[in-house]
């Protein structure tokens, strides 16, 4: 059975940072692309950045520069590094990986930042 179990979330101050964390079991992670999405409330969801197999990641403009994806593969985990956190990222992040079998997410875990 498959799960991703995202944790990391909370309630910063603007200017801060959080450290979320996807863990895999029943699926190895760096055999796919794994993607952190979010979604605010009343918002759509939106993905944030991901990281594929080869390693290679990509960044939503508005994070670039201040989120990074990144795996440890002994671990079977994907983190994403979140700094200079704005109000405006507030939302529920969520990890996600595909395959030609399946599409996997967490449940999430709740990022707010207060301003």
């Amino acid at each position: 059975q498959v799960q991703l179990v995202e944790s990391g979330g909370g309630l910063v101050q603007t200017g801060g940072s959080l450290r979320l964390s996807c863990a895999a079991s029943g699926i190895n992670l760096s055999s796919g692309t794994v993607g952190w999405y979010r979604q605010a409330p009343g918002k759509q969801r939106e993905l944030v950045a991901f990281i594929s197999s080869g390693g290679s990641t990509n960044y939503t403009d508005s994070v670039k520069d201040r989120f990074i994806i990144s795996r440890d593969n002994a671990k079977n985990t994907v983190y994403l590094q979140m700094n200079s956190l704005k109000p405006e990222d507030t939302a529920v992040y969520s990890c996600n990986t595909r395959r030609l079998w399946g599409d996997y997410w967490g449940k999430g875990t709740l990022v707010t930042v207060s301003s």
